[in-house]
Protein backbone atom coordinates (compact mmCIF):
# COMPACT_ATOMS: atom_id res chain seq x y z
CA UNK A 1 0.00 0.00 0.00
CA UNK A 2 1.42 3.19 -0.54
CA UNK A 3 1.89 6.44 1.55
CA UNK A 4 2.42 9.46 -0.31
CA UNK A 5 1.04 10.48 -3.34
CA UNK A 6 2.06 12.85 -5.88
CA UNK A 7 -1.08 14.86 -8.00
CA UNK A 8 -0.70 17.31 -10.45
CA UNK A 9 -0.18 20.69 -9.18
CA UNK A 10 -3.09 22.15 -7.36
CA UNK A 11 -3.90 26.15 -9.10
CA UNK A 12 -6.35 27.58 -6.54
CA UNK A 13 -8.74 30.77 -7.95
CA UNK A 14 -8.22 31.86 -4.09
CA UNK A 15 -6.20 31.36 -0.80
CA UNK A 16 -5.61 28.08 0.51
CA UNK A 17 -6.79 26.82 3.29
CA UNK A 18 -4.59 25.52 5.81
CA UNK A 19 -5.95 23.49 8.54
CA UNK A 20 -2.96 21.98 11.37
CA UNK A 21 -5.07 19.07 13.32
CA UNK A 22 -3.84 16.72 15.70
CA UNK A 23 -5.67 13.84 18.30
CA UNK A 24 -5.09 11.78 20.85
CA UNK A 25 -7.19 8.78 20.46
CA UNK A 26 -6.48 4.66 20.29
CA UNK A 27 -5.97 3.61 16.45
CA UNK A 28 -6.41 -0.07 16.01
CA UNK A 29 -5.73 -0.84 12.50
CA UNK A 30 -3.31 1.65 11.61
CA UNK A 31 -3.20 1.02 8.02
CA UNK A 32 -7.04 1.17 7.19
CA UNK A 33 -7.11 4.43 8.90
CA UNK A 34 -4.07 5.59 6.59
CA UNK A 35 -5.82 4.20 3.25
CA UNK A 36 -9.01 6.26 4.12
CA UNK A 37 -6.85 9.76 4.56
CA UNK A 38 -5.67 8.89 0.86
CA UNK A 39 -8.88 8.52 -0.15
CA UNK A 40 -10.20 11.50 1.51
CA UNK A 41 -7.81 13.46 0.70
CA UNK A 42 -8.13 13.14 -3.37
CA UNK A 43 -7.38 15.18 -5.52
CA UNK A 44 -6.82 18.22 -4.17
CA UNK A 45 -5.60 18.35 -0.42
CA UNK A 46 -1.89 18.06 0.16
CA UNK A 47 0.09 18.04 3.17
CA UNK A 48 1.48 15.68 6.00
CA UNK A 49 -0.71 13.54 8.25
CA UNK A 50 1.12 10.82 10.97
CA UNK A 51 -0.97 7.64 11.74
CA UNK A 52 0.21 6.41 14.83
CA UNK A 53 -1.56 3.79 17.87
CA UNK A 54 -1.60 7.13 20.19
CA UNK A 55 -3.56 9.40 17.50
CA UNK A 56 -3.28 11.29 14.53
CA UNK A 57 -1.06 14.50 13.35
CA UNK A 58 -0.45 16.61 10.91
CA UNK A 59 -1.39 19.69 8.53
CA UNK A 60 -3.12 19.94 5.32
CA UNK A 61 -4.04 22.52 2.52
CA UNK A 62 -6.54 22.70 -0.29
CA UNK A 63 -9.64 24.51 -1.43
CA UNK A 64 -11.91 24.96 1.59
CA UNK A 65 -14.70 22.85 1.09
CA UNK A 66 -12.31 20.35 0.42
CA UNK A 67 -10.46 20.78 3.70
CA UNK A 68 -13.36 20.64 5.14
CA UNK A 69 -14.35 17.13 3.65
CA UNK A 70 -11.14 15.54 5.24
CA UNK A 71 -11.44 17.29 8.42
CA UNK A 72 -15.57 15.84 8.79
CA UNK A 73 -13.93 12.14 7.82
CA UNK A 74 -11.70 12.54 10.47
CA UNK A 75 -13.82 13.21 12.87
CA UNK A 76 -16.07 10.67 11.85
CA UNK A 77 -13.34 8.47 13.35
CA UNK A 78 -14.18 6.36 16.54
CA UNK A 79 -12.40 9.31 19.32
CA UNK A 80 -11.94 11.71 17.20
CA UNK A 81 -14.82 14.22 17.23
CA UNK A 82 -12.98 16.15 19.35
CA UNK A 83 -10.25 16.72 16.95
CA UNK A 84 -8.55 20.11 17.75
CA UNK A 85 -7.92 22.16 14.45
CA UNK A 86 -6.53 25.49 13.78
CA UNK A 87 -6.98 27.30 10.58
CA UNK A 88 -4.80 29.87 8.61
CA UNK A 89 -4.73 30.87 4.49
CA UNK A 90 -2.20 31.10 2.30
CA UNK A 91 -1.72 32.52 -0.80
CA UNK A 92 -0.27 29.43 -2.53
CA UNK A 93 -0.43 25.66 -1.84
CA UNK A 94 2.38 25.34 0.85
CA UNK A 95 2.96 21.62 0.24
CA UNK A 96 4.32 19.79 -2.84
CA UNK A 97 2.27 16.61 -2.53
CA UNK A 98 0.69 14.70 0.25
CA UNK A 99 2.19 11.99 2.76
CA UNK A 100 0.08 10.16 4.84
CA UNK A 101 2.48 7.84 6.82
CA UNK A 102 2.37 5.63 9.64
CA UNK A 103 4.34 5.85 12.85
CA UNK A 104 5.33 5.03 16.44
CA UNK A 105 4.34 8.06 17.75
CA UNK A 106 2.27 10.95 16.20
CA UNK A 107 4.95 13.30 17.56
CA UNK A 108 8.76 11.85 18.37
CA UNK A 109 9.35 11.66 22.03
CA UNK A 110 10.93 8.38 22.01
CA UNK A 111 8.51 7.19 24.40
CA UNK A 112 5.77 4.91 22.29
CA UNK A 113 4.73 3.45 25.62
CA UNK A 114 3.79 7.01 26.91
CA UNK A 115 0.42 7.16 28.12
CA UNK A 116 -1.50 10.99 26.22
CA UNK A 117 -4.63 10.54 28.15
CA UNK A 118 -2.73 11.53 31.39
CA UNK A 119 -1.62 14.72 30.50
CA UNK A 120 -1.63 18.04 32.43
CA UNK A 121 -4.43 20.98 32.80
CA UNK A 122 -5.62 22.81 29.71
CA UNK A 123 -5.38 26.17 30.00
CA UNK A 124 -7.22 28.54 27.20
CA UNK A 125 -5.40 31.19 25.55
CA UNK A 126 -7.27 33.61 27.50
CA UNK A 127 -6.12 32.62 30.65
CA UNK A 128 -2.55 32.18 29.97
CA UNK A 129 -1.37 35.49 30.68
CA UNK A 130 -2.39 35.21 34.03
CA UNK A 131 -0.55 31.88 34.54
CA UNK A 132 2.34 32.43 33.04
CA UNK A 133 2.86 35.99 34.94
CA UNK A 134 2.37 33.78 38.41
CA UNK A 135 5.41 33.96 39.96
CA UNK A 136 4.67 30.67 41.52
CA UNK A 137 5.02 28.88 38.22
CA UNK A 138 7.96 28.02 36.32
CA UNK A 139 7.08 28.03 31.72
CA UNK A 140 9.18 25.64 29.46
CA UNK A 141 8.99 26.05 26.13
CA UNK A 142 8.94 22.13 24.69
CA UNK A 143 10.18 23.35 21.14
CA UNK A 144 13.17 22.78 19.48
CA UNK A 145 15.91 25.55 20.11
CA UNK A 146 15.65 26.82 16.41
CA UNK A 147 12.31 27.76 17.47
CA UNK A 148 12.92 29.61 20.01
CA UNK A 149 15.26 31.54 18.23
CA UNK A 150 11.74 32.70 16.46
CA UNK A 151 10.08 33.53 18.89
CA UNK A 152 9.06 32.60 22.72
CA UNK A 153 7.15 33.84 25.33
CA UNK A 154 8.62 35.52 27.92
CA UNK A 155 10.49 34.66 30.45
CA UNK A 156 10.18 31.22 29.66
CA UNK A 157 12.68 28.41 30.51
CA UNK A 158 14.29 27.19 27.09
CA UNK A 159 15.73 24.04 26.80
CA UNK A 160 17.83 24.47 23.82
CA UNK A 161 17.19 20.72 22.43
CA UNK A 162 17.63 20.16 18.98
CA UNK A 163 14.43 17.64 18.81
CA UNK A 164 11.40 16.71 20.53
CA UNK A 165 12.79 13.34 22.08
CA UNK A 166 15.73 15.44 23.36
CA UNK A 167 13.30 16.84 26.10
CA UNK A 168 13.04 13.76 28.20
CA UNK A 169 16.97 14.05 29.27
CA UNK A 170 16.98 17.42 28.87
CA UNK A 171 14.18 17.28 31.77
CA UNK A 172 15.83 14.31 33.90
CA UNK A 173 19.15 16.51 33.99
CA UNK A 174 18.43 19.61 34.13
CA UNK A 175 14.76 20.61 34.44
CA UNK A 176 14.04 18.64 37.10
CA UNK A 177 16.35 21.13 38.93
CA UNK A 178 13.66 24.13 38.42
CA UNK A 179 11.05 22.04 40.14
CA UNK A 180 13.23 21.63 43.03
CA UNK A 181 12.43 23.63 46.02
CA UNK A 182 10.47 23.47 49.26
CA UNK A 183 7.34 24.69 48.02
CA UNK A 184 7.24 23.15 43.98
CA UNK A 185 6.04 25.44 41.60
CA UNK A 186 3.61 24.84 38.99
CA UNK A 187 4.88 24.07 35.30
CA UNK A 188 3.34 26.11 32.33
CA UNK A 189 4.21 24.26 28.81
CA UNK A 190 3.77 25.51 25.59
CA UNK A 191 4.55 24.36 21.87
CA UNK A 192 3.46 25.49 18.53
CA UNK A 193 -0.27 23.84 17.97
CA UNK A 194 -0.37 21.92 21.33
CA UNK A 195 0.35 18.40 20.55
CA UNK A 196 4.11 18.26 22.14
CA UNK A 197 3.40 20.18 24.92
CA UNK A 198 0.60 18.03 25.56
CA UNK A 199 2.83 15.08 25.53
CA UNK A 200 4.91 16.85 27.15
CA UNK A 201 2.65 16.89 30.39
CA UNK A 202 1.67 13.18 30.20
CA UNK A 203 5.92 12.59 30.31
CA UNK A 204 6.50 14.80 33.52
CA UNK A 205 3.14 13.26 35.55
CA UNK A 206 4.82 10.09 34.65
CA UNK A 207 7.94 11.45 36.35
CA UNK A 208 5.92 12.25 39.56
CA UNK A 209 5.29 16.19 39.08
CA UNK A 210 1.47 17.05 39.78
CA UNK A 211 0.61 20.79 38.81
CA UNK A 212 1.27 20.38 35.16
CA UNK A 213 -0.46 23.00 32.55
CA UNK A 214 -0.44 23.47 28.70
CA UNK A 215 -1.89 25.87 26.15
CA UNK A 216 -5.08 24.53 24.76
CA UNK A 217 -4.22 25.23 21.18
CA UNK A 218 -0.58 26.29 21.36
CA UNK A 219 1.43 29.39 20.38
CA UNK A 220 -1.07 29.18 17.02
CA UNK A 221 -4.37 29.73 18.37
CA UNK A 222 -2.56 31.96 21.49
CA UNK A 223 -1.65 34.37 18.67
CA UNK A 224 -5.51 33.63 16.40
CA UNK A 225 -6.99 34.60 19.74
CA UNK A 226 -5.23 37.45 21.97
CA UNK A 227 -4.97 41.01 21.19
CA UNK A 228 -1.11 42.14 20.61
CA UNK A 229 -1.72 45.08 22.90
CA UNK A 230 -2.19 42.27 24.94
CA UNK A 231 0.07 39.86 24.09
CA UNK A 232 3.39 38.27 26.29
CA UNK A 233 4.51 36.62 23.00
CA UNK A 234 8.23 38.12 21.67
CA UNK A 235 9.12 37.72 17.82
CA UNK A 236 7.12 35.21 15.61
CA UNK A 237 6.20 31.45 15.07
CA UNK A 238 8.01 29.24 13.31
CA UNK A 239 5.40 27.01 11.68
CA UNK A 240 6.29 24.24 8.96
CA UNK A 241 5.43 24.77 5.66
CA UNK A 242 5.98 27.03 3.28
CA UNK A 243 4.76 30.33 5.80
CA UNK A 244 8.25 29.86 7.94
CA UNK A 245 6.24 31.63 10.19
CA UNK A 246 3.47 33.56 11.67
CA UNK A 247 2.68 36.49 13.91
CA UNK A 248 -0.56 37.82 15.52
CA UNK A 249 -3.40 36.95 13.83
CA UNK A 250 -1.53 34.35 12.04
CA UNK A 251 -0.50 37.11 9.52
CA UNK A 252 3.13 36.03 7.89
CA UNK A 253 5.98 36.92 9.03
CA UNK A 254 9.45 37.96 8.20
CA UNK A 255 11.51 34.87 8.47
CA UNK A 256 12.56 32.86 5.05
CA UNK A 257 13.75 29.53 4.69
CA UNK A 258 16.85 28.86 3.96
CA UNK A 259 17.59 26.20 1.18
CA UNK A 260 20.65 24.95 2.21
CA UNK A 261 19.69 23.59 5.77
CA UNK A 262 16.08 24.18 5.99
CA UNK A 263 16.23 26.34 9.12
CA UNK A 264 14.32 29.88 9.19
CA UNK A 265 16.55 33.28 8.69
CA UNK A 266 15.51 36.81 9.71
CA UNK A 267 15.64 39.89 7.63
CA UNK A 268 18.87 40.64 9.99
CA UNK A 269 20.12 37.31 8.74
CA UNK A 270 19.57 37.64 4.99
CA UNK A 271 21.64 40.72 5.32
CA UNK A 272 24.95 38.61 6.33
CA UNK A 273 27.62 38.50 3.19
CA UNK A 274 27.63 35.00 4.06
CA UNK A 275 23.76 34.64 3.06
CA UNK A 276 22.49 33.55 -0.62
CA UNK A 277 19.27 33.10 -1.57
CA UNK A 278 18.69 29.25 -2.17
CA UNK A 279 22.19 28.19 -0.85
CA UNK A 280 23.07 28.79 2.19
CA UNK A 281 23.08 31.22 5.45
CA UNK A 282 25.14 31.62 8.91
CA UNK A 283 24.01 28.66 9.88
CA UNK A 284 25.42 26.56 7.13
CA UNK A 285 28.08 28.08 5.11
CA UNK A 286 30.50 26.72 7.14
CA UNK A 287 29.31 22.83 6.45
CA UNK A 288 28.73 23.19 2.79
CA UNK A 289 30.74 22.15 -0.18
CA UNK A 290 31.51 23.95 -3.37
CA UNK A 291 29.92 21.08 -5.08
CA UNK A 292 27.04 21.21 -2.62
CA UNK A 293 26.78 25.06 -2.68
CA UNK A 294 26.80 24.52 -7.19
CA UNK A 295 23.97 21.59 -6.66
CA UNK A 296 21.79 24.00 -4.48
CA UNK A 297 22.39 27.11 -7.06
CA UNK A 298 21.14 24.71 -9.53
CA UNK A 299 18.21 23.72 -7.66
CA UNK A 300 17.31 27.79 -7.10
CA UNK A 301 17.79 28.50 -10.49
CA UNK A 302 15.19 25.24 -11.22
CA UNK A 303 12.62 26.92 -8.91
CA UNK A 304 12.41 29.75 -10.48
CA UNK A 305 12.03 28.28 -13.85
CA UNK A 306 9.27 26.43 -12.61
CA UNK A 307 8.11 29.73 -11.03
CA UNK A 308 7.93 31.56 -14.39
CA UNK A 309 5.94 28.82 -15.82
CA UNK A 310 3.45 28.93 -13.23
CA UNK A 311 4.20 25.18 -11.55
CA UNK A 312 5.65 24.29 -8.02
CA UNK A 313 9.21 23.03 -7.98
CA UNK A 314 10.08 20.24 -5.67
CA UNK A 315 12.96 21.97 -4.16
CA UNK A 316 11.05 24.92 -3.38
CA UNK A 317 8.94 23.26 -0.29
CA UNK A 318 11.25 21.67 1.68
CA UNK A 319 10.83 22.60 5.60
CA UNK A 320 12.24 21.05 8.79
CA UNK A 321 10.61 17.80 10.09
CA UNK A 322 8.58 19.09 13.55
CA UNK A 323 10.10 16.34 16.05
Amino acid sequence: MTQSTNPAPVRSPGPVTVAALYRFAAITDREAVRDRLEALCRPDVRGTLLVAHEGLNGAIAGPGPSVERVLAGIRALPGFSGLDVKYATADAMPFHRLKVRIKPEIVTMGRPGLDPADAGTYVAPADWNALIRDPGVVVIDTRNDYEAGVGAFEGAVQPNTRGFRDFPDWFRTEGRALLDRPNPPKVAMYCTGGIRCEKATAFLKAEGVQDVFHLEGGVLRYLETTPEAESLWRGECFVFDERVAVGHCLAPGSHSLCRGCRMPVSEEGRKSPRYIEGVACDRCADARTEADRARYRERARQVEIAERRGVTHIGAVQTPPED
